[in-house]
């Protein structure tokens, strides 16, 4: 199991990358930059690729809307040849609020379009001459649009891979069906291994049932935060916030996804009360109504023996990364928690 880590994206990145280098030295495999609607998640995976030797790099995720899906590939081969091969493409649909409020394009047909851009990417990639007559993308603009001037054109450089990993982030049943089926890697939200089998289960045995063998196995990453020791159960509320804010405003009623999971997770009635809190500006008590047993079972928070177990838990219920958010008061504590949780899962 890989032991990755996610980079704050709301402020002292720089700060965070001049850690990275012990982080680095103390074995974590991947580190993940989101983009949302603040800086641009390249330029600071760029930064990274420089100030590191080892470590994988991922988008996590960069949305595929705000960006053409040749653009996407282009950046993905920029970022690999950087890295000396060290980059992944993670890629997701993001939601409605972000990307038709923060970037003023129709949220639509987030399917069909994230086929067709791993399609075109993986093109590009082989250096083949970009021709694509898609539902929702035609390169070269067909006779009748635009100048009629478009050309089939191939990639200038040589990436350094032609087949650059591809992780989507993903909760739907339909959307994690494409992912089992297309993807490199598959990246949910809010993952609870105990229940995973149950409500993604048959999207992905449906997937991995088209996938072509030589993608290899799906790489599956879950997330949690990740404390260690006798009195860090506290900690478990520090996830109250973000849970609330995803599972009650990201999204108005009837279009939330995150909303949805929580109600296929079983939580049909603090999903209704937390959305309907959120969505009246009571933040805080909508919070409160986060059930206590979701924050628990999707972390690794809890003394040595408690985290083994969650730790076996993920590894049984099919993941292979691990995507963990240290919790401590300092760096050399967070540091040292990737050291031990490093060093745990290699003994499973």
């Amino acid at each position: 199991m890989r032991i990755g880590m996610a980079l704050s994206y709301s402020g002292g990145f720089k700060e965070t990358v001049e850690e990275l280098a012990d982080y680095e030295k103390a074995g974590l495999d991947i580190v993940y930059v989101a983009e949302a609607y603040s800086f641009d998640a390249v330029s600071q995976m760029g930064y990274i690729a420089a100030r590191t030797e080892r470590v994988e790099i991922a988008s996590g995720i960069l949305n595929i809307y705000s960006r053409t899906p040749t653009a996407i590939a282009q950046t993905a081969a920029g970022l690999d040849y950087v890295s000396d091969g060290r980059f992944t493409l993670g890629i997701g649909a993001s939601g409605p609020q972000v990307i038709e409020g923060f970037h003023g394009v129709p949220y639509t047909a987030p399917l069909g379009r994230t086929r067709e851009i791993i399609e075109i990417c993986r093109k590009v990639w082989r250096r083949e001459r970009v021709q694509h007559d898609g539902r929702y993308y035609h390169l070269p603009l067909p006779e009748g649009q635009g100048t009629g001037l478009g050309k089939a054109l191939k990639l200038i450089n040589h990436p350094v891979r032609p087949d650059i990993p591809i992780m989507v982030a993903a909760i739907g049943p339909k959307n994690v069906e494409l992912t089992a089926e297309i993807a490199n890697g598959w990246e949910p939200i809010f993952y609870v291994p105990e229940k995973a089998a149950d409500v993604w289960g048959p999207s992905l045995a449906a997937g991995k049932a088209k996938r072509d063998p030589a993608l290899g196995e799906l790489d599956v990453v879950g997330q949690s935060p990740l404390a260690i020791g006798d009195d860090v159960m506290g900690f478990l509320e520090f996830g109250r916030p973000m849970a609330a804010l995803y599972i009650g405003g990201m999204g108005a009623k009837g279009k939330n996804f995150y909303n949805d999971l929580a109600r296929r997770y079983g939580y049909e009635r603090e999903a209704e009360e937390i959305q309907d809190l959120y969505l009246d500006g009571k933040k805080d008590e909508a919070a409160a109504k986060v059930p206590q047993e979701l924050l628990e079972k999707m972390s690794l928070i809890g003394s040595e023996g408690h985290v083994r177990e969650r730790l076996a838990a993920m590894k049984e219920s099919g993941v292979t990364t691990l995507n963990v958010a240290p919790i401590a008061g300092d760096h050399k504590g967070r540091l040292a928690l990737i050291e031990k949780v490093k060093e745990m899962a290699a003994g499973l």
